[in-house]
């Protein structure tokens, strides 16, 4: 077969023909879900008044961000699952557009995550500046910052791997990666593998140790204040955002390791495809739930089916 030099091959997802259908629907209904979900919770939470607070508008970049990973990589797995192998093309251009979106939406969700611990800290160990340190403009500028730092970083690794010459056209994932598109080239890729793997230890490091720092600071007031109001108080407020930052943690670690073996391959398209839908179903659930209005919303959407039935 000759291919166009801009063409590239997919290996997409190995799924049986009797599958498809099961498979094409369960990513489909998914993608619907996360997408209803999470721009539901936005414009509710910029409607509602009571919900305008420095917590919950932080937690809409990481709604937003949700949206844009996963649409950025479900259509196009959708596309290629009814597909045969030798058709799951796709233009070096696009590939290059899906491969900044996913490396910028899998950075950005840890520098959010990194601003939404600095919130909970300043709300539990600083209660009475609160407000005043947390206003609208601040809430503006860490969200930027958040967006911003992984914008041009993401760039400048990206803007590095365009820049090698291409000897293959295969892919061996269902979606394209700045991993993926240097491994396309035939030249020494040392530098390439030092600074991409320097940029996720500085990240994952980073985020870490923010997260680890803050929890750390709460921990030591909740220990002095020995107030069962404010313990109540961190734990319900931290448990959310702990147990999205350990899950995260975790899928990127596994993500890290897989990608180090290249025998491991169709294990590491699955964990790929599980956390692109997986992530922001958790984020909305364990988010959305602790708000008031929307459990009340729900417990009465689900009384109404029950009088329907």
């Amino acid at each position: 077969m000759t291919w166009d030099q801009d063409v590239l091959l997919l290996e997409g997802l190995s799924v049986a023909p009797r599958y498809s259908l099961p498979v094409f629907a369960a990513l489909f209904l998914t993608y619907v879900s996360i997408l209803v979900m999470n721009v539901g919770l936005v414009l509710l939470i910029f409607t509602e008044r009571s919900l305008r607070q420095p917590m919950y508008l932080l937690f809409c970049n990481l709604m937003l961000n949700d949206v844009f990973l996963a649409t950025a990589t479900v259509p196009h797995t959708l596309l290629d699952v009814f597909a045969a192998a030798a058709q799951r093309k796709i233009s070096f251009v696009f590939c290059a557009l899906q491969a900044f979106c996913v490396n910028f939406t899998g950075s950005t969700v840890h520098t959010v995550l990194m601003v939404m611990a600095f919130d909970r800290y300043v709300a539990i160990c600083n209660p009475l500046r609160y407000l005043s340190i947390m206003s609208t403009r601040m809430v503006v500028k860490l969200s930027l910052a958040a967006w911003g730092t992984t914008f041009v970083l993401v760039s400048i690794l990206l803007g590095l791997t365009l820049r090698l010459s291409r000897c293959r056209r295969h892919i061996p994932s269902q979606f394209c990666d700045n991993a993926s598109l240097f491994q396309l080239s035939c030249e020494d890729l040392t530098v390439i593998n030092i600074l991409g793997l320097a940029y996720t230890v500085l990240l994952l490091s980073s985020s870490l140790l923010t997260v680890v720092l803050t929890y750390f600071k709460i921990a030591c007031v909740c220990i002095r204040s020995r107030s069962l109001a404010l313990n109540r108080k961190a734990l319900h407020t931290c448990a959310s955002h702990l147990t999205i930052y350990l899950y995260l943690l975790l899928a990127s670690f596994v993500h890290v390791v897989l990608h180090r073996y290249p025998q491991l391959s169709e294990h590491k398209k699955v964990m790929a495809a599980v956390a692109a839908v997986l992530q922001p179903v958790l984020n909305t659930l364990i988010y959305g739930l602790q708000i008031r209005q929307i459990r009340s919303r729900v417990q009465a959407l689900c009384c109404r089916i029950k009088r329907v039935q």
